[in-house]
């Protein structure tokens, strides 16, 4: 699991369902029926700005739901339980592994972190699309159980805004903080299943790309978007396809000390 975001939802126990298989790559995108709220995944290494971009797009695009993790660190700062996170213990979370009330669960720096299933229900009750940020691993699990998700990967410019990013907001001890980066090489390494590719160089610019995919995807299902707006979102949105923006990744993996694959989709 990655940072969440502000947004209020209940989170009642959900009903079971089948276990999380290993990963696989994201399908392409399919045209959901119109009665079927879709599911957007938005998954980007700690320091990011995904937190900040997530924020935003909840507030400018309505009838968006956002899921609240739970997890089992302490809430640091001005973080308030339930508004970006459910803050519990860890022999509650584990209890809930047990009945299998999450879509996707994993352990971060020693802390639980995990999607409930009641949120995607509770949207898919109410016709609501549902916005979840979860980190690469969990993406991989949500993937597998929700082929039709919607997968949207946030880089940061280079190795060395995310270092400074990290510093700046002053959350972690030093050995944290180098685990962070380290960690980062190998997620953003996972460009490659996501159907979308935004590069966070400045918010304005990342919002907009992030908006236009997202009405993009609620165009292709409703059939709709022929007006000049529909078609330059629809030019931007497709600008963000992971096959036609990865080229521009490519100084972004080298600052990392990733190369990028030869053979893999955008390489």
């Amino acid at each position: 699991m990655t940072p969440a975001t502000p947004s209020a939802a209940s989170a009642a126990p959900p009903p079971a369902s089948p276990g999380q298989p290993a990963f696989s790559p994201a399908a392409a995108p399919k045209v959901a029926s119109p009665a079927e709220p879709l599911l957007f995944i938005v998954s980007a290494p700690s320091g990011s700005g995904k937190s900040t971009l997530v924020r935003e797009i909840l507030r400018l695009i309505p009838d968006l739901e956002f899921s609240i993790s739970y997890t089992t660190r302490r809430p640091r700062g001005s973080e308030v339980n339930g508004r970006e996170y459910f803050f519990i213990s860890r022999e509650e979370f584990e209890k809930r592994i047990r009945s299998d009330d999450f879509l996707e669960y994993a352990e971060v720096f020693g802390y639980w972190y995990g999607t409930a299933w009641s949120f995607l229900e509770d949207a898919r009750r109410r016709g609501r699309d549902l916005l979840l940020d979860i980190d690469v691993q969990g993406a991989a699990k949500v993937l597998v159980r929700c082929p039709g998700a919607i997968s949207i990967f946030i880089a940061p410019p280079n190795r060395e805004t995310l270092e400074w990013r990290l510093r700046h907001r002053a959350q972690d001890p030093e050995a944290v903080m180098e685990r962070r980066l380290r960690d980062a090489s190998r997620e953003i390494a996972a460009y490659n299943k996501y159907q979308y590719l935004v590069i966070n160089d400045r918010l304005e610019d990342s919002v907009e790309r992030l908006a236009a995919i997202i009405a993009t995807e609620r165009e292709a299902r409703k059939g709709a978007g022929t007006d000049e707006s529909g078609r330059q979102r629809r030019e931007l949105a497709r600008s963000c396809r992971q096959q036609v923006s990865a080229p521009l990744l490519a100084p972004v993996l080298r600052s990392f000390g990733v190369e990028m694959e030869v053979g893999k989709p955008g390489a």
